[in-house]
């Protein structure tokens, strides 16, 4: 009888991971662990029912020993993870003089070094079997920073080059490594954004920046109100790469993401830089009063 592969999703907790434990519940093809932290447990179970073929477990992808328990249960039942979906992550709202060691090691460790932990965990079972796959799910801040998310983008950009480097070291392998990258996706996540200790809304930000953080938080919001991908949409593209045989390593997931793609390849970053500046809310008003340029 042949065995069904088994997969793994980190970040199940919302939005895009929870649309694609939707979409793997329907399923009978496949043996699932869907994750979360703690406080989005209880949901889970609200939602799903367990069984055999799908678990529920928590999951918070900075605990090394969370990670290591939850890997050496899977090989005990079932002898390893197939496919490795990383999602979980973490978006801190602030300009880069606004945030300490501590909130940019938060970052990193739930986008970054969580995902690097988990990924070499479950390698040694997939070159056993010669075949695997390991999804991470970046963004379009991986191709293209904005202010106030300059920890983010750069926590997504290292995971990019980190997936570009294994993809070289796993396709001897047999081993498959993919990018989903969404752009703006209409759902709440913008409601779980978190901000630095000197950028919180009840701070008394140094108004220096104030034009900032007045102007990009509702662009931000209305760009994800008006996008026409839902979670489900993204949850659905990746649906679809863990079906792929042989899956490319860059996806975009949403319209603008492949604009910004295109964007990236064919127009002169110097020129680029100025364009998407010049589309900026009153980008050249931020800060007049405060700036010493000449």
């Amino acid at each position: 009888m042949k065995k069904l592969p088994i997969i793994l999703v980190t970040g199940c907790g919302s939005g895009i991971g929870l649309a694609l434990a939707e979409q793997l519940y329907k399923k009978n093809r496949y043996r699932v662990i869907i994750t979360a932290r703690k406080n989005s447990i209880a949901l889970l179970h609200e939602k799903f029912v367990e069984r055999e073929n799908f678990l529920i477990r928590e999951l918070d992808v900075i605990n090394e020993n969370q990670r290591i328990k939850l890997i050496d249960e899977i090989v005990a039942r079932w002898s390893g993870v197939n496919i490795l979906i990383n999602n979980a992550g973490v978006s801190y709202r602030a300009v880069v003089e606004h945030m300490s060691a501590d909130e940019e090691l938060h970052q990193f460790a739930t986008n970054y070094f969580g995902p690097v932990g988990l990924i070499r965990a479950v390698l040694p079972h997939m070159r056993k079997l010669g075949r695997g796959k390991i999804i991470n799910v970046s963004s379009v801040s991986g191709m293209l920073a904005m202010p106030t998310m300059g920890s983010y983008s750069a926590s997504k950009y290292a995971l990019e080059g980190l997936s570009e480097a294994l993809w070289y070291e796993l396709k001897p392998l047999g081993i498959n490594v993919s990018l989903i990258q969404p752009g703006f996706v209409r759902s709440k996540s913008f409601l779980n954004v978190k901000y630095s200790v000197l950028s919180t809304p009840q701070h008394d930000t140094e108004a220096v920046y104030a034009d900032y953080y007045q102007n990009m938080t509702p662009f931000i919001e209305r760009l994800m109100r008006l996008s026409l991908t839902s979670p489900t949409d993204v949850a659905l593209r990746i649906l679809k790469v863990i079906e792929k045989k042989n899956p490319p390593l860059w996806i975009p997931a949403t319209l603008d993401a492949m604009i910004f793609y295109y964007m990236r390849r064919f127009i002169p970053r110097g020129i680029l830089l100025n364009l998407l500046f010049s589309i900026l809310p009153n980008a050249r008003k931020w800060a007049r009063k405060y700036t010493n340029r000449v």
